[in-house]
């Protein structure tokens, strides 16, 4: 999987992801059949995402 970001003044305004669909980690693991560490890195990234929205959001 690859990742891709736009940036606007210094500011991530846009993730890109390819070859990856993080909404399937973040559902039921039995749905798409993850593993659990699959499902656990997943979610892991989403809190990582939603952390630096709200803890950057000061930044120029």
């Amino acid at each position: 999987p690859e990742a891709w970001g736009l940036f606007y003044k210094g500011r991530l305004v846009c993730f890109y992801d390819v070859e990856c669909d993080l909404g399937d980690g973040w559902e039921n693991p039995e749905i798409h059949q993850d593993k659990p560490e699959v499902h656990q890195k997943a979610l892991e990234f989403g809190a990582n995402m939603l952390y630096y929205i709200f803890t950057d959001m000061n930044t120029p």
